[in-house]
């Protein structure tokens, strides 16, 4: 089994009345438990925009410096993820598929380099 990231670029979504995305939020939940029963499902959250940023954090002068800002300059950023735990790049492309559905908009797939135990 493998982990992957499957995620959204908060520029991918498109502007929805409170309706759509009330019925949007309702297929990913439903699609939630489906693959928590499936055993694949490891974790998720979304709703991620600027308005949820907390904080900067730069240890670039050897010593943590935590600013509102600058942040990171780009015009995309994460919008959602979930993690899932699958046997391989299909299984986790079929997942995707699924996420994208039910939410109507594009996600990516990525496959963590490496599992890292605790006591690694």
């Amino acid at each position: 089994m493998a982990l992957y990231l499957i995620a959204f670029n908060d520029e991918w979504v498109p502007d929805l009345t409170s309706e759509e995305l009330r019925e949007r939020g309702a297929s990913a939940r439903a699609l939630i438990e489906e693959m928590t029963v499936a055993g694949v499902f490891v974790f998720s959250d979304g709703g991620l925009d600027a308005s949820t940023v907390v904080c900067s954090v730069d240890p670039s002068s050897g010593s943590l410096a935590f600013t509102d800002g600058p942040f990171t300059e780009t015009k995309e950023h994460l919008g959602g993820f979930a993690v899932v735990d699958v046997a391989d790049d299909a299984a986790a492309r079929y997942w995707a598929g699924r996420i994208a559905v039910a939410v109507g908009w594009p996600q990516e797939v990525h496959r963590f380099p490496r599992r890292i135990a605790l006591s690694d």
